[in-house]
């Protein structure tokens, strides 16, 4: 599974998006020009001490994201979208783009891809969600969809044992 992060703005936010990653095994892709630097304390504090073990690769545009990943299929969150995230069928390779804090993905990029676009469902006028929590909703679904693959699906409790 791969995250693409289409020119993040804020770093707390990428930080936490790059945590969420690791906890789920997940590529990590960052399409430039950032908002921050990649070493900015800010985002290594939301990644925690989890930065160093997450599999990400910066592009210095889009069109490099895309050569460098022929024959993706990527799936664009937008507000802007017909289809709820929930109703694709996610691929284990798929690629799942987000775009910048303030302005989402280019409407021309949107329009080239309009078939993979989904939104999450919101009520009222929200604008939208914050960008790491779009983040988790929609690859957690496409985790699912998945089976969860090679993830631990049962916990354990540290000083006592579930009954």
């Amino acid at each position: 599974m791969n995250v693409v992060l289409f020119e993040p703005e804020m770093p707390a936010n990428t930080g936490n998006i790059g945590r969420t990653c690791v906890a789920t095994g997940t590529k990590l892709h960052l399409i430039e020009p950032l908002g921050f630097k990649i070493n900015e304390k800010a985002l290594k504090r939301a990644g925690l001490d989890y930065w160093d073990k997450l599999d990400v690769t910066v592009y210095c545009d889009y069109q490099d994201f895309l050569n460098r990943n022929p024959g993706a299929k990527i799936y664009m969150a937008t507000t802007k979208a017909p289809q709820v995230y929930s109703d694709v069928s996610y691929e284990p390779d798929c690629y799942i783009m987000f775009g910048k804090e303030s302005a989402g993905i280019p409407e021309e990029i949107l329009l080239e891809n309009q078939e993979t676009c989904v939104r999450i469902p919101m009520w009222g006028d929200i604008r939208s969600l914050n960008l790491s929590n779009s983040v988790a909703i929609v690859l957690y679904e496409a985790l699912r969809q998945n089976g969860f693959e090679k993830m631990t699906l049962e916990g354990h409790l540290t000083k006592y044992e579930w009954k």
